[in-house]
């Protein structure tokens, strides 16, 4: 009697990767299973992709090793698991085991890394798309799909659902930002149900945008704007896709002290979710100088003299500092206080306003700098991108060690640029920027649509790639913990912002960290076992303690 199966496979083939007619079909070719004369893989002569029976697939994984495009993915899972498929989009797709239970009253986080199904279960959760149980080829009715879900909560959820007495509000700004040709005071007007609109202009500093259009928005303002809009209407569960993208710390708290107020009205019927990138890196090393001067004499120290920059309305006062090479020096500030406007003064492509006629002299760096907004209208594939922007070093092995590999940037060589998804756009200007020879490297938000995972890689990559070049980095990170991991020096910024602010000389990590978070009235501690920094309940024993003590960040 043959043994019993006690494990199911999950074959996923990515289309924009395999490319049978460009490749030998190593994959069908070393299969084991093909070899004994089964078609457990096919690829068909006008095929754009390869075919793979799960039913048949032992599960050996040597397609894996041997597809050269690293299109193949071969998941061994335990059996019982197929009784608990929630969804799948097609053959050899993705595919979705269970659901996150969202229950009245509290606010549900989905958080993992990317492409692990988050933005999936939302929708499913949203309404805009029905489970179908993994019969992707004969979709259940949603009486089947009740059924199925019958003795739990999630069968309530979707009961209410099919009978139209739960309403959903989900956050799409970003996806529809051109397609509102109003300003925000006119959208916000139209989306208010609650007659809310001026107490979360304040909460969420909206004020100063009310008349801007919102096409026109940056990443971060049309962020508090997409939150403003679903908190504005009535509903039964609110839904946010990563509402932290963009903000800084400041904006993030106030953004969810906004997200947990939609719970204190009928709490026990209100459900929120959030969508959430895995913020919480595996660990975290910090090194705080105890002294200020206490740096290598042998490094290049470099200076920039006190400067102005006026743009419109608002007033930027830089003061004179300086930095040495194989240093990062991370710019602490919120959102509008002219940390942008500082790199491109150091990049030379603002120039700074005169005093009393004479021009004030930056010095001549060579700069390498990827900007907070990432563009994807190149014609043509990753690898064709590379070898126009950075010809020299994208096959140099030294850089395909140190950047190029831990980046996964093979995976991506072959892909569109205009099809690339913004976490690996992100990767791609991050891979750029260090690519161009350079004495000052600007990055701005470097971990603007990336997850945890990616996150701590990158942290690496910059830090590895800055003492090995022996250059210098200055980056631009509202993400807490990847601005304490890079950071040997910190600029803290100033003011009020998109009016006055001023840019501090660069200080220590502990020190500056310290200024940056007395500014907010929060605190930090960073957690004995694993290191990893932590925000203190406001007005906690820990919290006052640490605030009459003048620490705010505490190692």
């Amino acid at each position: 009697m043959a043994a019993r199966r006690l494990t199911s496979r999950v074959a996923v083939v990515d289309e924009d990767r395999c490319k049978p007619n460009k490749c030998g079909q190593e994959c069908r070719r070393s299969c084991p299973v093909v070899k004994i004369g089964k078609h457990c893989i096919e690829i068909g002569p006008r095929s754009k992709s390869a075919l793979i029976s799960e039913e048949l697939c032992i599960g050996c994984g040597i397609c894996v090793k041997k597809c050269p495009f690293g299109a193949i993915t071969i998941i061994n899972l335990p059996k019982e698991l197929d009784k608990d498929t929630t969804h799948r989009f097609g053959q050899n797709s993705f595919k979705l085991h269970r659901l996150p239970v969202p229950i009245p009253g509290q606010v549900l986080g989905l958080v993992g890394i990317n492409g692990i199904g988050k933005s999936t279960a939302l929708n499913i959760l949203a309404g805009q798309i029905k489970p179908n149980l993994g019969r992707y080829d004969d979709p259940p009715d949603w009486h089947e799909i009740l059924a199925y879900f019958h003795g739990s909560e999630l069968q309530n959820y979707f009961k209410r659902m099919v009978e139209e007495n739960l309403k959903p509000q989900v956050e799409i700004m970003h996806k529809n930002r051109n397609s509102f040709q109003v300003s925000v005071g006119q959208l916000l007007d139209r989306k208010d149900e609650k007659g809310m609109k001026d107490q979360l202009c304040n909460g969420l500093q909206l004020n100063e945008v009310i008349d801007r259009k919102v096409a026109k928005l940056s990443g971060g303002e049309l962020q508090r704007v997409g939150i403003a809009a679903a908190a504005l209407q009535s509903a039964d569960v609110y839904m946010f896709d990563e509402p932290s993208s963009y903000l800084d710390v400041k904006q993030r708290l106030n953004a969810a002290r906004v997200i947990k107020s939609l719970l204190r009205t009928n709490s026990f019927k209100k459900f929120t979710i959030i969508c959430l990138p895995n913020f919480v890196f595996s660990y975290v090393i910090v090194i705080a100088d105890a002294q200020e001067d206490a740096e290598i004499k042998t490094y290049q120290r470099y200076k920039y003299p006190t400067m102005s920059k006026t743009i419109g309305n608002f007033k930027l006062t830089v003061m004179e500092g300086e930095f040495t090479d194989s240093q990062i020096v991370v710019m602490l500030g919120e959102n509008g206080t002219g940390k942008t406007t500082f790199i491109k003064m150091l990049a030379g492509v603002e120039k700074p306003d005169t005093v009393d006629g004479i021009d004030i002299e930056v010095p001549e760096f060579c700069v390498s700098y990827k900007p907070q907004k990432l563009a994807s209208t190149y014609q043509g594939t990753v690898r064709q991108f590379l070898h126009e922007k950075i010809r020299d070093s994208y096959t140099h092995p030294q850089f395909v060690s140190d950047v190029m590999k831990p980046l996964k940037m093979q995976q991506l060589m072959d892909q569109e640029v205009q099809h690339l998804s913004c976490g690996q756009l992100q990767r791609v200007a991050l891979c750029i920027c260090l690519g161009k020879p350079a004495d000052i490297y600007l990055i701005d938000e470097p971990s603007a649509s990336l997850d945890s995972e990616q996150r701590l890689v990158a942290s690496k990559v910059i830090k590895r790639f800055i003492m090995h070049a022996k250059k210098t980095a200055f980056i631009v990170e509202h993400d807490f913990i990847m601005a304490t991991y890079l950071a040997d020096r910190v600029i803290v910024y100033e003011g009020q912002p998109a009016v006055d602010c001023t840019a501090n000389a660069p200080q220590s990590l502990l020190s500056g960290m310290n200024k940056f978070l007395s500014h907010l009235e929060i605190t930090f501690r960073r957690d004995p076992t694993n290191f990893r920094p932590r925000i203190n309940k406001l007005d906690s024993a820990k919290d006052r303690e640490q605030k009459s003590a003048g620490s705010y960040y505490y190692l």
